[in-house]
């Protein structure tokens, strides 16, 4: 990835300034509209009439986009010059805001969802590469990208409490939010953000629509699969789809002149177990959200706000989880320290698979929250590093991309796989689908029901991380040196 600057540019030395403003501006916006959505879902079936799998398509819609074209979206800013790029996602990125705070039927909602989700690809990694061409080696880029970093986290927290207090006055204003403030980046990162220099190469449009057809055909697959019946031709159709443009995906990628996905981060075993770890793993953080998200507003009644705030302990757990993570990475196997954090996911799902319509929030939802954010907490750190294990500095930046797009993709595939389960649970047990304003008791302990018996699911995704993570055989001392040289790499030492 090239990060040159035009001649005569000066790289500053202090972080203070707008332009940290502007760049993890985008990063907070970006992350946080992963996750507002999930407490206004509720409000926005009621009124527009969503169906279930547009429901799900709200929130798969966007993450798809930004999952599937994330890599594209970085090669973008090398080719075009990452302030050019950074404009033209901010820019997409808050017109389909606009787009969806004044949506009133579900194909545009869903529609401007996966534009936002294509200006967040191409915005967030020329962000942090702006990072790279705004500050100087050393302190000042250590810092900025401390700042990033903490925003993307703050993101995830902010989003469902945000969310909850937005959607208390509409659920509009979850995504109208977004206009002002992506109107503020764009003019602060026209007057205080240098433009890089480009290179001449050929973009892998093909390989990135492939692969975002072949989620977003798996995803309609797992959707429409309990409404209309496995057997139904749409749902073959689908299938199919899926599995020739995946098939295309490896053709492109074989033959692209600069491949989305070079086949040789594949060459490693260990590497590939990492992958196929991180892809569930991902799920299983999307899916407790959406999932525990609409279980306490649905069936336990909670507004919007207080559904928000109660995450708060799953926000604190994954903290501490990621520091122990940071702490203990260089000392044990990561297979174990994985499989350990695995079975906190277990144990707490398993757990959740039995909570009642009267639960109380403390103590049964917080052991809840807490054990499942310290069990994803540590995950979360510790498989980026196997992933970038053995790794040359040259090629971190493009390893550590592909990891990024892996985990982005597992969050909609394994989501919809499990709300497959919980809608044919749901009508199993006499449940309906739709708003539930309109459900009787019976029915709300139907639905209620279909949410804890989805956690059993999530136990078991939990549990093939765990068995994904045996194939990892990275020692101690080369996840310590990978995490040096990562942090080296970061802060533009090597």
């Amino acid at each position: 990835m090239s990060w040159s600057q035009r001649p005569g540019t000066r790289l500053s030395e202090s972080v203070l300034g707008p332009a940290i403003v502007a760049i993890t501006g985008m990063q907070l916006m970006a992350t946080l509209d992963g996750t507002i959505v999930i407490v206004a879902l509720p409000r926005m079936q009621a009124e527009l009439a969503l169906s279930d799998a547009g429901k799900s398509w709200v929130i798969t819609a966007y993450v798809l986009a930004f999952g599937g074209l994330l890599l594209l979206g970085g090669r973008i800013g090398d080719a075009l010059g990452h302030k050019r790029a950074f404009l033209s996602g901010v820019g997409t990125f808050t017109i389909a805001s606009l787009v969806c705070g004044v949506a009133t039927d579900e194909i545009t909602l869903i529609a401007a969802r996966g534009l936002q989700g294509i200006g967040a690809a191409v915005a967030a990694p020329t962000g942090l590469a702006l990072i790279a061409t705004t500050y100087a080696v050393g302190h000042p880029r250590n810092k900025a990208l401390a700042v990033s970093a903490a925003m993307q986290g703050l993101g995830s927290v902010l989003g469902l409490i945000l969310g909850g207090a937005l959607t208390e006055l509409s659920w509009r204003w979850a995504f109208l939010i977004n206009v002002p403030i992506g109107i503020a980046i764009i003019v602060i990162a026209v007057i205080w953000i240098a433009e890089t220099g480009h290179e001449r190469l050929t973009l892998d449009v093909t390989g990135a629509l492939l692969a975002t057809l072949t989620c977003a055909a798996a995803v309609l697959v797992f959707t429409q699969g309990p409404p209309r019946g496995w057997i139904d031709p749409w749902v073959f159709g689908a299938a199919a789809a899926a599995v020739l443009a995946a098939v295309g995906f490896v053709v492109v990628e074989r033959r692209a002149d600069n491949p989305l996905v070079p086949f040789s981060v594949f060459d490693n075993p260990s590497r590939v177990a990492t992958f196929v770890a991180y892809f569930l793993a991902g799920g299983v953080m999307l899916t407790v959200s959406v999932m525990i998200g609409l279980l306490v507003q649905d069936v336990l009644g909670y507004s919007a706000l207080h559904a928000g705030i109660c995450f708060i302990p799953f926000a604190l757990g994954m903290g501490v989880g990621n520091l122990a993570a940071t702490r203990f990475a260089p000392r044990f196997a990561p297979r174990w320290l994985v499989i350990g954090a695995g079975s906190l996911v277990l144990a707490a799902m398993l757990f959740g698979s039995t909570l009642e319509r009267d639960v109380p929030y403390f103590p049964d939802l917080v052991v809840l929250f807490v054990l499942g954010g310290l069990g994803i907490g540590v995950i979360s750190v510790v498989l980026p590093l196997c992933a970038v294990a053995g790794v040359g500095p040259r090629d971190i930046g493009p390893v550590s991309a592909v990891t990024l797009m892996v985990y982005n993709l597992g969050g909609p595939i394994v989501l919809v796989i499990i709300q497959a389960v919980q809608t044919s649970r749901t009508l199993y047990l006499g449940g309906t689908t739709g708003p539930v304003h309109d459900m009787t008791p019976a029915q709300l302990d139907a639905l209620g029901h279909g949410y804890t018996y989805s956690l059993l699911w999530v136990a078991g995704i939990a549990v093939l991380v765990g068995a994904a993570a045996l194939g990892i055989r990275f020692t101690a001392a080369q996840i310590a040196s990978a995490q040096h040289t990562k942090e080296a790499v970061e802060a533009g030492e090597l």
